[in-house]
């Protein structure tokens, strides 16, 4: 079953990276954008904002981040009220996003509203940020009808020589690449996984990289479904076309279908969107993901701290 986008459409960004991914999307999806950070830096200009604050907190946590988003919790629903389709960017990697993008996933399924979610995961030796980041993503794909999932760390173990802001940019012109084709190729209403390959390469390596990459997050029986985006396809040859539709079948899963679409660029490479069900590789960043939401007790909301505002006197 594929997600069905329908206008108006909102992109929401979340923090410093996902506003600049929102930015951008607004354009290719003739949408209106909303910014979401509790830094006044992440908020651009030229969209509409929202200013979650921590009060004299200078360096806050994750659950105060998103205790004080809950403080505006209507007003975000507000803003998202008049709108069909909510397009979610966030980085997990930073704080920001992490922690405000379950309360926007949690608020557009108490709205009915159509969510798809993109998220880009942290790269492995940021340790201090996986956990959050499992977790969030586990939440925003129990309330997306579409989760759109780019892992930064697969993408730097098949190219070690990249640095961290190389692979930032490759990220972010594979994820611009789906956005733009939402309107003319159909996405499954599953977890999908975007994977790809650094610039120079041929197609036929860019290919492989990209399933190598594929295979970093999830196992080859849990693809069922594959879109293979030949970026500057229409100057590559047929022959090598044929080549690399031939690869493809010959790796994923007999089951599983694959199409093909080409886009134009001056540069050939390889963007593919592939839908997965089962267990990936985000599912054990949380130690205890396995346990069923319906075997936990703390399910419905998400982990905050809030400033009850207590008189507690010492007991002697």
């Amino acid at each position: 079953m594929s997600f069905q986008v329908k206008e108006p459409i909102l992109v929401v960004g979340v923090g410093g990276a996902g506003s600049k991914l929102a930015t951008h999307a607004k354009y290719a999806l003739n949408s209106d954008c909303l910014a979401i950070s509790n830094d006044q830096k992440d908020l651009p200009s030229d969209c509409d904002t929202i200013k979650i604050s921590t009060d004299s907190v200078v360096n806050p946590s994750v659950q105060l981040i998103r205790g004080s988003t809950y403080k505006e919790f209507d007003e975000i629903k507000s803003k998202i009220s008049g709108y069909a389709t909510i397009v979610l960017m966030t980085n997990m990697a930073g704080k920001t996003g992490s922690a405000i993008a379950p309360v926007i996933s949690e608020i557009c399924k108490e709205s009915d509203k159509g969510l798809i979610s993109f998220a880009i995961m942290p790269f492995k030796f940021e340790k201090d940020r996986i956990f959050s980041a499992g977790v969030s993503l586990k939440r925003i794909r129990e309330d997306s009808q579409c989760t759109i999932v780019l892992d930064n760390d697969s993408l730097l173990e098949n190219n070690p020589d990249l640095s961290p802001k190389q692979c930032y940019k490759i990220a972010n012109d594979a994820v611009m690449h789906i956005v733009n084709s939402l309107a003319s190729t159909e996405i499954s209403s599953e977890t999908n996984i975007i994977s790809t390959s650094k610039e120079g390469q041929n197609i036929e390596e860019s290919l492989r990289d990209s399933l190598k990459m594929l295979y970093g997050d999830a196992s080859p029986d849990s693809i069922k479904s594959s879109i293979i985006h030949v970026v500057g396809g229409n100057n590559v040859p047929v022959g090598v076309l044929n080549s690399i539709t031939s690869l493809t079948r010959g790796v994923l899963n007999q089951e599983s279908q694959m199409d093909m679409t080409f886009g134009s660029s001056e540069e050939s490479k390889v963007v593919m969107l592939s839908s997965v069900q089962g267990i990936t590789k985000f599912d054990n960043y949380d130690p205890l993901g396995m346990i069923p939401k319906e075997n936990m007790l703390d399910w419905t909301n998400p982990d905050c701290s809030i400033d009850c505002k207590l008189d507690l006197y010492q007991l002697e």
